[in-house]
C-alpha cells in the first residue's frame, strides 16, 4: 500500500464480527490513527469500545503499542477511559491492529455544546465545565504524561449540572512527556473554554472572570499565567465574578 494513496478505511456494518469474540454495534468516530466502534463481546454481551488503527498510520504496531502503554500508565486517573486488551485482525485481506477499551455511555463536547442555546454555555456553566477538565488534566500531568490532542471531539459528557463528569478519548504521540506537551495541553483547554462560550463572536461581552482565563488566546500569556492544569484548576477555584 502507497503511503500516498489514501488511509485504509474500514466502515465496517452492524452485526459484523471482529474475529470471533466482538460483534459490531455501531461506528462511533473516526480519526487521523484510526476508526472506533462500540461493540458487543459474544461471550458475555458486555459493550466495549474498538478502536481499529488504519495500517498506514501504524507501521510495525508503534501507533497502536504507545496508544495501550499510554492508557495503561494513566489507568488510575479518573479522566482517562480504561484500556483492555490488543489484538490483530484481518480486515478486507489486511492486518490490522484493534484496541478494546472500556465503552463511555455519554454524548461528545461538540454534539452537546451544539445542542445548548445559542450554541454555547453560559460563561458560569463553561467554567465548571472547564474546571473538570483541568482537575482531570491535573492527574495526567501529575504522572509526567500529556493527552496531546484535547479538542471537542475528544471530551466525553457523562453528566452536567452543578459540575461535569468528563471522560476524554484519542490521545496522541507527540514524543516523550516534556514541559512543552504539558503546556500544549494547557493552552487547548483554555481553547475548549473559549469554544464552550461561543468563541470569538460572543467574547467581547464575557465577564472578565471569562477574559482572564482566555488571555485572548494568546499562547504567552495563557502559558505564562497557567504553567500546568494544576494551575489553571487553582485558578478557576478562586475566581472573583464582580
Amino acid at each position: 500500500m502507497s503511503s500516498k494513496t489514501a488511509p485504509f478505511e474500514f466502515r465496517l456494518r452492524p452485526g459484523q464480527m471482529l474475529s470471533r469474540y466482538y460483534e459490531v454495534v455501531e461506528m462511533l468516530g473516526s480519526g487521523w490513527e484510526g476508526e472506533v466502534y462500540l461493540v458487543r463481546e459474544t461471550s458475555t454481551g458486555i459493550e466495549r469500545t474498538a478502536k481499529l488503527f488504519f495500517p498506514e498510520r501504524n507501521r510495525g504496531d508503534r501507533t497502536a503499542t504507545r496508544y495501550a502503554r499510554k492508557l495503561n500508565t494513566l489507568r488510575h486517573c479518573p479522566i482517562v477511559i480504561q484500556y483492555h486488551t490488543q489484538m490483530n485482525i484481518t480486515l478486507k485481506g489486511v492486518a490490522v491492529t484493534m484496541l478494546i477499551s472500556e465503552f463511555v455511555e455519554g454524548e461528545l463536547l461538540s454534539q452537546f455544546l451544539a445542542r445548548q442555546p445559542g450554541r454555547r454555555l453560559p460563561p458560569f456553566q463553561a467554567v465548571h465545565l472547564l474546571h473538570a477538565l483541568a482537575r482531570g488534566m491535573e492527574t495526567i500531568h501529575a504522572i509526567g504524561e500529556y493527552h496531546g490532542d484535547l479538542h471537542s471531539e475528544n471530551v466525553i459528557i457523562q453528566r452536567y449540572g452543578l459540575s461535569f463528569d468528563v471522560k476524554l478519548v484519542d490521545m496522541y504521540h507527540w514524543g516523550p512527556p516534556s514541559p512543552a506537551n504539558i503546556k500544549e495541553d494547557v493552552i487547548d483547554l483554555v481553547r475548549l473554554l473559549y469554544e464552550a462560550i461561543g468563541g470569538r463572536k460572543h467574547y467581547a461581552k464575557q465577564p472578565a472572570a471569562i477574559k482572564s482565563i482566555c488571555c485572548g488566546l494568546k499562547r504567552s500569556m495563557i502559558t505564562r499565567k497557567f504553567r500546568s492544569a494544576g494551575a489553571l484548576r487553582q485558578h478557576l477555584e478562586m475566581i472573583r465574578w464582580d
